[in-house]
């Protein structure tokens, strides 16, 4: 089975699932975020990351009890250490970053907590609250940042039940182009 096989497998498998208290799937939010990658003219490196973002919560079948106990489980580190076998860092990183890159938004721009969906609110405490300034400013400068941050916006501009999507299939040539090894 190639990767890009595999990965279509992950998000269609384990994608029906409730995404963590949201009124949406994981697939559903996947493909929302891509599409909006897509419609705003990103690389295809960059779309697979906005559509992959969170598959890390597919890969850990604690992942909802772990956030019950109040703990984080670190998607964002499982999926990109999961993607960087088949990506370049132009996927992974921004995958590792858009945890960090929502603790920076609510750091440094105004009204950005406000706008949080009411999981993303308590799942940023889990994850640390907003950063320092110190740690705001080592996050700007950090490579992948600002890729990081548009995946951040698309993750939280997804969320919407009745919105239509392409496919799963429509992003398999962005998958395909966005592959670090052949296939």
């Amino acid at each position: 089975m190639s990767a890009v096989d595999a990965i279509i497998q992950i998000m269609a498998r384990g994608g029906a699932r409730d995404y963590g208290g949201e009124r949406i799937s994981q697939l559903a939010h996947g493909l929302q975020c891509a599409q909006l990658a897509e419609r705003q003219g990103a690389t295809p490196s960059l779309i697979v990351a906005a559509l992959l973002h969170d598959i890390g919560h597919l890969l850990n079948a604690d992942e909802w009890a772990a956030f019950q106990r109040g703990e984080d489980a670190r998607h964002e580190e499982r999926g990109a250490d999961f993607l960087a076998r088949h990506f370049g860092p132009e996927v992974s990183e921004p995958v590792r970053l858009h945890v960090a890159a929502k603790r920076y938004l609510t750091a440094v721009e105004p009204g950005y907590h406000d706008g949080l969906s009411p999981v993303s609110g308590r799942t940023l405490q889990l994850q640390g609250g907003p950063f320092s300034p110190a740690e705001a400013a080592a996050f700007a400068g950090a490579a992948h940042a600002q890729a990081a941050i548009a995946v951040r916006r698309w993750d939280e501009q997804g969320k919407d039940p009745a919105a239509p999507t392409p496919d799963l299939r429509h992003f398999a040539p962005y998958l395909l182009t966005a592959l670090a090894r052949p296939v």
